[in-house]
């Protein structure tokens, strides 16, 4: 399971948009996303470095 902390969500539609963008890099991807303290999990075969960028692609910040 990959774990990533995201800034910039502010609302539920924030959180469906980096899912929607985690799934499209990885349509078998399950993805758990926490409003409230920015983390994201994801279980899959996507590697930290293409969720990274499917998340700042969407237009959020990864911490670390």
């Amino acid at each position: 399971m990959l774990t990533l902390d995201v800034d910039g969500m502010t609302c539920m539609g924030c959180v469906r948009s980096v899912k929607a963008a985690l799934e499209k890099a990885d349509p078998s991807a399950k993805v758990e996303i926490d409003l409230a303290s920015g983390r994201v999990e994801i279980e899959g075969a996507i590697a930290a470095p293409a969720a990274r960028q499917a998340i700042e692609a969407a237009g959020f910040d990864v911490r670390g």
